[in-house]
């Protein structure tokens, strides 16, 4: 008899919170073959006695326990012990929905292109919930076909982490998670978007994924809007603006600051363009100066980075490149 198609793979430190609300939604699962491996980051609180009581009470559920070292460095722990071919994230304070792993193996299995599958999500709390976490929830669900995902690689990590069930093989095959000053999650997608892994999604809401204060990625500078962008602009250098020499449309602070980024990373910026006619003309760092966005056809054939940070202004954008017969994805990409 073979082992479970799926393995879960739950990096834990001091999770005591809402560790018993997790695991319960493993135990929920509508698919009864799996595996749940549990990796004990040096915990000191309640956690080591929580998953002591679980894993006897349900032998799918194995604990690993080890000295603090981090979350990279624990994920990749339990995905080397995990025995299923496919392996999914789970952290522990969100919540999997009863046919998440269900649906996500059957995706896999009828999508053997993919190298990894994400799901829709619902952010909760919904008190303290703000415009902005609507706004990035949307953008988030609004992203499921593989090409629409690959295009928007670089406005942000398209597949939450917990939410994404990855081949184990592909999985390894990347080194797992890198641990250093980026967020490792994002760092590994990026690094298989680049080596031209398909990512997809499944078109159902599969994960309540909790959002407060205390998460790890309001508190820890990794997980930073600037060391989003470092490690944006690093893997921009080495895939779409691999030339050495990009121009930019959006001369404002978004702009300037992806300028800088990219500079660190040994890319030039040849020139700006806006449609504020106040900063037409003007020299910024560099020496790029700031042309009227119509302008564009005269310097067509060279990368054009769209880093506006106004939400709505992108589809604009895109109309006036489309009009232009500005190719997404082969003449511009939008960052953020």
């Amino acid at each position: 008899m073979g082992g479970p198609p799926v393995s879960v793979v739950l990096p834990v430190r001091d999770g005591e919170a809402h560790l018993g609300e997790c695991i319960e939604s493993i135990l929920a699962q509508t698919l009864d073959s799996w595996e749940l491996v549990v990796v004990d980051d040096g915990s000191t609180d309640r956690t080591p006695a929580i998953l002591a009581g679980y894993s006897a009470r349900d032998r799918r559920i194995r604990v690993l326990t080890r000295p603090p070292q981090g979350v990279a460095v624990a994920s990749n722990e339990g995905f080397e012990a995990a025995l299923a071919p496919l392996v999914a994230r789970m952290d522990a304070d969100d919540v999997a929905l009863p046919r998440r792993l269900e649906s996500q193996v059957e995706w896999m299995r009828d999508h053997p292109e993919l190298a990894a599958a994400g799901c829709r999500v619902e952010c909760f709390p919904l008190e303290g919930k703000t415009d902005g976490m609507h706004l990035y929830e949307s953008w988030l669900n609004g992203l499921v076909d593989p090409r629409r995902i690959a295009l928007e690689m670089f406005v942000e990590s398209p597949l939450p982490n917990p939410g994404i069930t990855f081949r184990k093989d592909v999985f390894l095959k990347f080194g797992g998670y890198r641990d250093g000053a980026f967020p490792e999650d994002y760092d590994l997608l990026l690094r298989m978007h680049r080596a031209g892994y398909k990512l997809g999604k499944v078109s159902d809401v599969l994960l309540r994924w909790r959002d407060g204060a205390d998460r790890l990625t309001r508190k820890d500078p990794r997980y930073s809007r600037n060391a989003f962008r470092r490690l944006k602009a690093h893997h921009m250098a080495r895939s779409f603006a691999a030339g050495g020499e990009v121009q930019i449309w959006g001369a404002g602070r978004e702009g300037r600051l992806w300028r800088v980024a990219l500079a660190r990373e040994g890319v030039r910026v040849a020139r700006f363009f806006d449609v504020d006619e106040a900063k037409i003309g003007r020299v910024l760092g560099g020496g790029a100066r700031v042309f009227h966005w119509s302008a564009l056809p005269e310097f067509r054939g060279l990368p054009l980075i769209c880093a506006v940070a106004v939400w709505g202004a992108r589809a604009q954008i895109r109309e006036s490149l489309d009009n232009l017969d500005f190719i997404e994805g082969e003449d511009y990409l939008f960052v953020s």
